[in-house]
């Protein structure tokens, strides 16, 4: 069944790599058949968190927060990305960090990278309890990319075939867990 999944990239820098892999994964999800959206912070420009979407008005909330929050919204499955000292990149964390109820009962799937050996895992761990947290439960597999800048090519494309064999098998398990949380919310959700 077609989902509609976002891939959520955490990085803001000039020079940063994890636009390659985050570009990989949203090609990857469309080549599989579903609605694959790049949602890239740079291109919002959130604000530093101050008030969540629900706390504005009807209407007059920023644009930036109206139409991400439809992206959202309209979601089956969250797939994010990223570390930045050991921990979440700060622009994943505000991005996230707007929204409440809008990641309510939508499966969350973490791919991490990082320029080092470790691929992101420190970053994934603490991403592990701050998704459940804002309604997000985590699939149990992690898709790890040590390594970033050799690991891909400059559009995002894998040097090594360990990755799609990987990255297949960590979307296998994602479509289950979103294809039945998607039945679940359809037949009602606990509040």
């Amino acid at each position: 069944m077609a989902l509609n999944i976002l891939v959520i990239l955490g990085s803001v820098r000039k020079d940063r790599i994890g636009i390659r892999p985050a570009r990989y994964l949203h090609q990857l999800c469309g080549s599989r058949g579903h609605e694959a959206t790049l949602v890239d912070p740079v291109e919002y420009r959130l604000p530093l968190l101050d008030r969540i979407y629900k706390e504005y008005a009807a209407g007059p909330a920023p644009d930036a927060l109206q139409r991400l929050s439809k992206f959202i919204k309209a979601s089956d499955a969250v797939v994010v990305s990223g570390e930045y000292n050991h921990s979440i990149q700060p622009a994943l964390s505000n991005l996230l960090d707007h929204f409440l109820e809008e990641w309510f009962w939508r499966p969350s799937a973490i791919a991490c990278y990082s320029a080092g050996q470790y691929g992101g895992v420190r970053a994934a761990m603490q991403l592990r309890a701050l998704l459940p947290e804002i309604g997000m439960p985590c699939i149990p597999s992690i898709l790890a990319m040590p390594r970033a800048q050799d690991l891909f090519d400059e559009q995002g494309q894998p040097k090594a075939d360990w990755l799609a064999r990987q990255a297949g098998r960590f979307l296998d398990e994602l479509e289950w867990y979103a294809n039945a949380l998607k039945a679940a919310r359809a037949g009602g959700v606990p509040y």
